[in-house]
């Protein structure tokens, strides 16, 4: 996992770097990265290179004197001014300066812009004649290089803002909350984090990235069979939501289970036919999934109190979650999204939305129970207050029956012995990730389906011994 830092932490850890290392050049190897990066973006053809008054713009200067040694580089001093030592390189190194209307202009025979406009500190929006340029590049076509993150953007939010829509971008150290969190992120394109001699402490924030994934993943052994494998045990659905029975069944069958117990209240024979392999008898469990498709049974309370006596991980979804606070057995998770968890904590769901990472740690502290908040970013909380961002997907899987999907397979994970903080991590990038790779309006049982295929990939089993 990576971690994420705020703006004023990263300065923090750059201030740290500078008092350790005195005379280090971080300008330096940041356009060297920009660099390598630009070249692979556009291997040849002229290049536009955007820029402002601060070290961003000095960033890409120092990348613009490097790429004219062969080819043809344009600078436009977007804000009137610039950081001088690079400018004078730039110059020395054959760059042309441009005007506002010869910046738009050339775009059309552009291979590539480079924006360094703005930088981690600035205010979020553009200039009216900058936001011009980013609208003109956007149209055009012209592939876009950010350097540390789209102009316009709010370093430290995921809220989107007019800004440049990049292609890549090349971020330093660490990345931000833009990079990974809301409407921001899909402004950012393919981020590259490059290092640059800077460490930065693990401020509690985290990202994960499909190498998580391949690594953590329960994998069974020779000596395997289905309890050490786990059995995890299902009461979801109900004779009015029969579907999400099979959805919660259709996750957990298909990521990795040594057996699943269907103990809910739809049809057992419905269960049967679909999945032969599901045993409806009462038995040994190592997690339990409760909620999904509850409906408002009657008994709802009863059941979630029978779960809590057998003392196994729980994951609550959906209707579960209405009867909270309960005391749950230790390892447990919650599976809300933005509504559920509004109402857990009883604000509105804009603040949710607004603030995920606060909420999240929240409600997490509150309930003591790792908390996976669904969404377009999801977010996984533990009770000590870490906060981890899961892989990201394609909003593809937002729709009905994703969330009981997606609880099943948690429910595996549990019943796996993995504990709840990864279970959540694992399970909601896994939908991501079969997403991402089985691109399209998949329901969510058909991609439960694909996680099999998608899991073998990840952990390159044919070359496992």
């Amino acid at each position: 996992m990576r971690p994420v830092a705020t703006a004023d932490q990263l300065r923090a850890a750059e201030r740290r770097a500078f008092a350790e290392q005195p005379g280090i050049d971080l300008m330096g190897t940041a356009a060297a990265d920009i660099v390598s990066v630009a070249r692979v973006l556009a291997p040849s053809g002229p290049v536009v290179v955007a820029v402002g008054p601060g070290n961003n713009g000095g960033d890409g200067l120092y990348a613009a004197a490097t790429l004219a040694a062969d080819r043809e580089v344009l600078i436009w001093l977007a804000m009137g001014s610039a950081h001088e030592e690079g400018l004078a390189e730039a110059h020395e190194a054959g760059c042309r300066e441009v005007d506002a209307v010869e910046a738009v202009a050339t775009l059309n025979d552009a291979a590539l812009v480079i924006d360094a406009v703005l930088g981690l500190g600035s205010r979020p929006g553009l200039p009216g004649v900058v936001a011009t340029f980013a609208d003109a590049a956007e149209v055009l076509g012209v592939p876009v290089l950010a350097v540390d993150l789209p102009s316009g953007l709010d370093a430290d939010s995921g809220d989107a803002h007019t800004s440049f829509r990049a292609d890549c971008t090349v971020t330093f150290a660490v990345p931000k909350p833009c990079h990974v969190i809301g409407e921001a992120s899909k402004r950012c394109g393919d981020v590259v984090v490059a290092d640059i001699g800077v460490p930065v402490p693990d401020m509690g924030v985290r990202v994960a990235e499909e190498s998580d994934v391949a690594r953590w993943w329960p994998v069974p052994g020779p000596n395997s069979h289905k309890y050490t494998r786990g059995v995890v045990g299902l009461d979801t659905g109900s004779a009015h939501y029969p579907g999400a029975a099979l959805l919660g069944c259709a996750g957990a069958i298909h990521s990795g289970p040594g057996m699943v117990r269907y103990l809910g209240s739809a049809s057992q024979e419905l269960i049967v036919t679909h999945f032969p392999s599901i045993v409806t008898a009462e038995g040994r469990v190592q997690a339990m999934v409760l909620g999904s498709g509850w409906g408002d049974l009657d008994d709802a309370r009863q059941r979630l109190d029978n779960a809590i006596e057998r003392g196994v991980p729980l994951v609550l979804d959906a209707d579960a979650l209405i009867l909270l606070p309960a005391p749950l057995p230790e390892g447990s998770l919650l599976t809300p999204h933005a509504g559920e968890l509004a109402r857990m904590l009883d604000v509105d769901r804009g603040q949710v939305e607004t603030h995920p990472v606060g909420c999240i740690r929240r409600a997490a502290a509150e309930f003591g129970a790792t908390v996976l908040l669904k969404g377009g970013t999801q977010y996984v909380a533990t009770p000590s207050g870490d906060v981890t961002i899961t892989v990201r997907g394609p909003a593809w899987t937002g729709q009905a029956g994703s969330g009981d999907t997606l609880a099943g397979v948690c429910g595996t994970l549990l019943a796996a012995g993995v504990g709840a903080e990864r279970a959540a991590i694992l399970g909601a990038s896994l939908q991501a990730i079969t997403a991402s790779r089985h691109p399209g309006p998949h329901p969510p049982d058909v991609l439960a389906s694909l996680f099999p295929t998608v899991v073998a990939d990840l952990l390159d089993v044919p070359n496992r011994v």
